[in-house]
């Protein structure tokens, strides 16, 4: 039976699983859960994810849930999976979980605290919370530091100092390009400073493009939408919730 993958591309997770999917030649269908919509939190989806989560997947009469653990799962299940994204060897691999278990609780409150609070908040209908903000760039600033300080050092292309990139670099880099959706000058501000970061994510968008590309247009289109001046006007007049039904059922 065909992969079944449960997906929002909205989400950045999910876009780190498709990506690695067409990269890979993985077969699946993709199947579309509206956030917005809060399709994930319907009784028929918790029929098929208890935790109500996105991404999962459904491999036969296999269930998972959690991005990290479905890549784990993927690169380690399907054939012709290159080495170099989950490798065999056990001290590179752990040195991945190393990477994987660190962005959970660092990296990953960064880019989406920061957009919930500013461009998104509006959208879904909450009030602007600067300190909310100031504070997700304070745990950007502080993960993107180590990341050039301890993951970046040398002369490697990688998380890691390899030349081909991992699971880890997938899903970091799919983290960061969330930061997409303040526009170009608040995007620059914040990563501006990280050289280093900012070579790493053209060096993965580069080694899994055209998906890499392809998967973001959604954000991308987004962001247009958002930096739309008419868009921002019906916001601040009252209108959210067209604008988030515009966002995410026309892009």
């Amino acid at each position: 039976m065909k992969l079944k993958l449960y997906a929002d591309r909205m989400s950045q997770p999910v876009r780190a699983v498709i990506i690695f999917c067409k990269k890979n030649g993985i077969d699946f269908e993709e199947i579309r859960v509206d956030i917005a919509k809060c399709q994930h939190l319907t009784p028929e989806y918790a029929e098929i994810i208890p935790m109500k989560q996105l991404p999962a997947i459904v491999d036969g009469r296999f269930k998972l849930f959690e991005s990290h653990a479905i890549l784990v799962y993927l690169a380690s299940s399907f054939p012709g999976v290159a080495d170099h994204w989950y490798p065999a060897d056990v001290f590179k691999r752990s040195k991945i979980h190393s990477v994987l278990d660190w962005h959970h609780s660092n990296l990953r409150r960064g880019p989406t605290t920061i957009v919930r609070n500013t461009v998104l908040a509006p959208v879904l209908g909450r009030p602007l919370n600067p300190e909310a903000a100031a504070e997700g760039e304070k745990f950007l600033s502080a993960s993107l530091s180590k990341i050039e300080s301890v993951w970046l050092k040398g002369n490697g292309r990688f998380l890691l100092g390899g030349n081909q990139p991992s699971i880890a670099d997938l899903s970091l880099v799919c983290d960061i390009m969330q930061l997409e959706l303040l526009g170009e000058t608040e995007r620059n501000r914040l990563l501006g400073p990280y050289k280093e970061v900012q070579q790493w994510i053209e060096n993965t968008r580069n080694a899994t493009n055209p998906h890499f590309d392809e998967v973001h247009k959604i954000l991308m289109k987004a962001k247009e939408k958002l930096q739309n001046p008419r868009m921002k006007g019906a916001t601040n007049e009252g209108g959210g919730s067209d604008m988030k039904r515009t966002l995410h059922s026309r892009i």
